[in-house]
């Protein structure tokens, strides 16, 4: 009887867990999923709700000479709000996120999404978005960005 009193209560508290763990997996997939709709139609307020004061970004590409190259943006915060505030309602781009990884540790988060980046409905170029965020107090917010940026190769897996 012990055992199974005993084996009932782990149950139930891994059972808690991963319904924990799958809450904060969906949490951070909305806080990113929401970053995008915020950029995309340029809603200032929602693109807010996303990103830290502090946030950071970077950007990385193989230039027209084989030269790696990594774009660092001092003002990310600045500069994102200061894109969206200019998002007109005619504004046609898209980048189709292909997946999402997810790993939490406590109230740090790490998203790896792959993408293809569309402007007018045709292909701009492909890479993968690198998102680390912070629970800030019960919200996911993006600390950081990195993402890649090519032209060709984008159906092949990088490794």
């Amino acid at each position: 009887m012990k055992k199974i009193i005993i084996f009932l209560l782990l149950a139930t508290f891994t059972f808690s867990l991963n319904a924990q763990k799958r809450g904060e997996t969906k949490a951070v997939r909305v806080a990113v999923q929401n970053f995008f709709k915020g950029f995309h139609k340029g809603d200032v307020a929602l693109l807010k709700t996303t990103i830290h004061k502090d946030l950071h970004s970077q950007t990385t590409f193989i230039n027209g000479k084989g030269e790696s190259i990594l774009r660092s943006d001092a003002k990310a915060y600045e500069s994102l709000v200061a894109f969206a505030e200019k998002v007109k309602p005619t504004d046609n781009y898209f980048e189709k996120i292909l997946s999402y990884t997810i790993h939490i540790d406590g109230n740090l988060a790490s998203v790896w999404t792959p993408y293809e980046f569309y402007n007018n409905q045709k292909f701009s170029h492909c890479g993968a978005n690198s998102f680390q965020l912070f629970n800030n107090n019960g919200n996911w917010e993006i600390i950081y960005i990195v993402d890649t940026r090519r032209k060709s190769d984008c159906k092949a897996p990088q490794k």
